[in-house]
């Protein structure tokens, strides 16, 4: 199984993205998917998670301007991002598992990441 996320670029401050992750394979779906960021130099840490019936979290940073859905008809994760920031600025990666290890930051599943800058 392959995570593969795409959607990322370049955005001015106050711009949206929208960032998609599909798994690739025969994917059995994990309790929870979520996506991380990291930025350099610091920490990879989980910004927003979705479990199985569809309840969501985030982080407070970005409450109210993220949201993360999925499909799974299609197995594809969505992060739609608005009210970007110079600090939103990260590498963002897509993971898949347990809840306790993903919000632990140790997923079963990782994509390759994208990369979003906004300026």
């Amino acid at each position: 199984v392959q995570l593969v996320e795409s959607g990322g670029g370049s955005v001015q401050a106050g711009g949206s993205l929208r960032l998609s992750c599909v798994a690739l394979g025969v994917f059995y779906r994990r309790h929870c998917m979520a996506w991380f960021r990291q930025a350099p130099e610091t920490e990879r840490e989980w910004v927003a998670v979705i479990t199985n019936d569809g309840t969501t979290g985030y982080r407070d940073y970005v409450m109210g301007r993220f949201t993360i859905s999925k499909d799974n008809a299609t197995n594809t994760l969505y992060l739609q991002m608005n009210s970007l920031r110079p600090e939103d600025s990260a590498t963002y990666y897509c993971a898949a598992g347990e809840c306790v290890e993903v919000v632990g930051g140790r997923p079963e599943l990782w994509g390759q990441g994208t990369q979003v800058t906004v300026s």
